[in-house]
């Protein structure tokens, strides 16, 4: 009879563990969704903290780069013009050439007149010399100064005639407009056949070597932000990253809306956001490769 007792009071034991094996993980199941839930915030939190306040970010930003305004030195046709709007050009290539024919006449001249100037500079000074040699007897000393000066007159003239011929060579150089970085043309308004004048823009070439980036953020994040830091740039409608490094923080920027009053203090629009516009802008040059950072 024992032996059945046992039997019977194992029986009715098993279902009263389970009870409590239930009921113990119902207990338990909030806790574990409290401490998941809790787990979670915290490392949103964490990531959070991280994007806004351990690495400044900002969508105020702008690319910018050095844009060589070509305009021709000289005046004349322009009788090549072997570019187009848009086109990469390199440092060196051909732009536009102006009708060379009268420059080049103008060296050939401007020789001429150095042989010429040099004939009598030598001659004057050897007058001089000759001048020089005979005694107080055979010239005077009135006679002396007029031929040293006669001579001085004809160096300074060959020195002079010397100048033009390198004028005339610099002005047939610049016949030929070359572009003196590498880079985009844009704005092309020069046509074959136009007669370029001194000083008119003809086009320009936006520099490929001179990207950077100025991004704009608000004053509390300037702190974090140092010369050499790594940044991130994600350009509109182009996917891959770009890396660079913080170059630096400028001292001030435009306020577009301080205009003057009548005592000649600036009268500022009090308009802003709840956080003021920067005062400071960083610059990063994504030439300037990084592992990574905002």
């Amino acid at each position: 009879m024992s032996g059945v007792e046992v039997k019977a009071n194992d029986a009715n034991a098993e279902p009263r563990i389970k009870r409590r094996s239930v009921l113990s993980s119902i207990r338990v199941l909030p806790i574990l969704v409290t401490v998941a839930v809790v787990a979670l915030a915290a490392g949103l939190g964490y990531q959070a903290w991280q994007y806004y306040m351990g690495a400044p970010w900002t969508r105020d930003g702008t690319v910018r780069a050095y844009v060589v305004k070509i305009a021709p030195q000289v005046a004349g046709e322009i009788v090549q013009l072997p570019v187009t709007d848009n086109e990469f050009v390199h440092k060196g290539d051909l732009l536009m050439l102006i009708d060379p024919r009268n420059y080049a006449i103008a060296v050939r001249q401007a020789q001429a007149a150095v042989v010429q100037a040099r004939a009598v500079a030598e001659n004057a000074n050897a007058e001089m010399m000759r001048r020089m040699k005979l005694n107080d007897l055979a010239v005077t000393m009135e006679e002396r100064q007029t031929y040293i000066s006669q001579a001085a007159n004809a160096e300074a003239a060959y020195q002079s005639s010397l100048a033009n011929l390198d004028q005339a060579r610099v002005n047939f150089r610049r016949t030929s407009v070359r572009s003196p970085v590498n880079g985009y043309v844009t704005n092309l308004s020069a046509q074959l056949g136009n007669y370029a004048e001194v000083g008119a823009l003809q086009l320009s070439v936006v520099n490929s070597d001179s990207f950077w980036v100025d991004a704009y953020f608000e004053e509390t994040a300037l702190d974090r932000i140092h010369e050499g830091d790594a940044a991130t740039i994600k350009l509109m409608g182009r996917s891959p990253l770009l890396r660079g490094r913080v170059q630096g923080l400028a001292r001030g920027i435009n306020v577009p809306n301080a205009q003057p009053d009548a005592s000649g203090l600036a009268s500022v629009n009090p308009i802003f956001t709840f956080v003021r516009l920067a005062q400071r802008r960083a610059g990063a040059d994504p030439h300037r490769r990084s592992p990574g950072g905002h």
